[in-house]
Protein backbone atom coordinates (compact mmCIF):
# COMPACT_ATOMS: atom_id res chain seq x y z
CA UNK A 1 0.00 0.00 0.00
CA UNK A 2 1.36 3.43 -0.97
CA UNK A 3 1.50 5.91 1.91
CA UNK A 4 -0.79 8.91 1.60
CA UNK A 5 1.08 12.16 1.16
CA UNK A 6 -0.61 15.00 3.02
CA UNK A 7 1.75 17.84 2.09
CA UNK A 8 2.71 19.03 -1.32
CA UNK A 9 5.17 21.67 -2.36
CA UNK A 10 4.02 24.94 -3.83
CA UNK A 11 5.45 23.81 -7.16
CA UNK A 12 3.43 20.57 -7.02
CA UNK A 13 0.28 22.51 -6.16
CA UNK A 14 0.79 24.79 -9.17
CA UNK A 15 1.52 21.85 -11.49
CA UNK A 16 -1.60 20.05 -10.26
CA UNK A 17 -3.77 23.16 -10.61
CA UNK A 18 -2.49 23.88 -14.11
CA UNK A 19 -3.09 20.28 -15.20
CA UNK A 20 -6.69 20.55 -13.91
CA UNK A 21 -7.12 23.91 -15.65
CA UNK A 22 -5.91 22.55 -19.00
CA UNK A 23 -8.02 19.40 -18.64
CA UNK A 24 -11.18 21.49 -18.33
CA UNK A 25 -10.62 23.89 -21.23
CA UNK A 26 -12.85 21.90 -23.62
CA UNK A 27 -11.04 23.35 -26.63
CA UNK A 28 -11.29 26.94 -25.41
CA UNK A 29 -8.41 29.15 -26.57
CA UNK A 30 -6.07 30.32 -23.80
CA UNK A 31 -4.63 33.84 -23.81
CA UNK A 32 -2.81 35.90 -21.18
CA UNK A 33 -2.23 32.84 -19.00
CA UNK A 34 0.70 34.39 -17.14
CA UNK A 35 -1.36 37.40 -16.00
CA UNK A 36 -4.23 35.14 -14.93
CA UNK A 37 -1.99 32.89 -12.83
CA UNK A 38 -0.15 35.83 -11.26
CA UNK A 39 -3.44 37.49 -10.30
CA UNK A 40 -4.67 34.24 -8.73
CA UNK A 41 -1.45 33.69 -6.77
CA UNK A 42 -0.36 37.20 -5.82
CA UNK A 43 -3.39 38.24 -3.74
CA UNK A 44 -3.34 35.22 -1.39
CA UNK A 45 0.46 35.52 -1.14
CA UNK A 46 0.15 39.13 -0.04
CA UNK A 47 -2.64 38.26 2.42
CA UNK A 48 -0.60 35.45 3.97
CA UNK A 49 2.56 37.53 4.30
CA UNK A 50 0.67 40.50 5.75
CA UNK A 51 -0.97 38.20 8.30
CA UNK A 52 2.38 36.66 9.20
CA UNK A 53 3.90 40.15 9.54
CA UNK A 54 0.91 41.15 11.70
CA UNK A 55 0.06 43.98 9.33
CA UNK A 56 3.55 45.49 9.43
CA UNK A 57 4.11 46.61 5.85
CA UNK A 58 7.84 47.24 6.29
CA UNK A 59 8.37 43.72 7.62
CA UNK A 60 6.14 42.23 4.90
CA UNK A 61 8.00 44.14 2.19
CA UNK A 62 11.31 42.84 3.55
CA UNK A 63 9.97 39.27 3.57
CA UNK A 64 8.83 39.61 -0.03
CA UNK A 65 11.97 41.37 -1.21
CA UNK A 66 9.93 44.38 -2.29
CA UNK A 67 10.18 48.10 -1.71
CA UNK A 68 7.50 49.17 0.80
CA UNK A 69 5.99 51.51 -1.79
CA UNK A 70 5.68 48.64 -4.25
CA UNK A 71 4.02 46.51 -1.58
CA UNK A 72 1.51 49.29 -0.82
CA UNK A 73 0.73 49.62 -4.54
CA UNK A 74 0.07 45.88 -4.78
CA UNK A 75 -2.02 45.86 -1.59
CA UNK A 76 -4.17 48.65 -3.05
CA UNK A 77 -4.40 46.85 -6.40
CA UNK A 78 -5.97 43.84 -4.66
CA UNK A 79 -8.08 45.95 -2.25
CA UNK A 80 -6.12 44.67 0.73
CA UNK A 81 -5.74 48.16 2.27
Amino acid sequence: MTPVRHHQTLREAVEHSMARYFAHLDGEQVTDLHAMVMAEVEAPLLEAVMAHAQGNQTRAADMLGLNRGTLRKKLKQFDLI
